[in-house]
């Protein structure tokens, strides 16, 4: 495997940001205790994120189109 196919945590919430317009370092470490984070790895305490995934899980995040902010349809 290419290292380079790796980011940590904060290098990854950038990536988040500036392809997405959402994420930070505290949502990637809150999720990966409650589940709700993308698929990561670890390297002994640090842990590493694929873009790939994080475009899976950031994509799973933004809803389809709405009209209204009181427009609670599941997608």
């Amino acid at each position: 495997m290419d290292s380079a196919q790796f980011l940590r945590r904060d290098a990854a919430a950038e990536y988040l940001k500036q392809k997405f317009g959402f994420g930070s370092y505290r949502t990637l470490a809150k999720g990966a205790v409650t589940g709700d984070s993308p698929e990561f790895y670890k390297a002994g305490a640090i842990v590493l994120y694929r873009r790939e995934a994080l475009d899976r899980w950031a994509s799973g995040k933004i809803s389809g189109p709405k009209k209204s902010t009181s427009d609670h349809k599941t997608d």
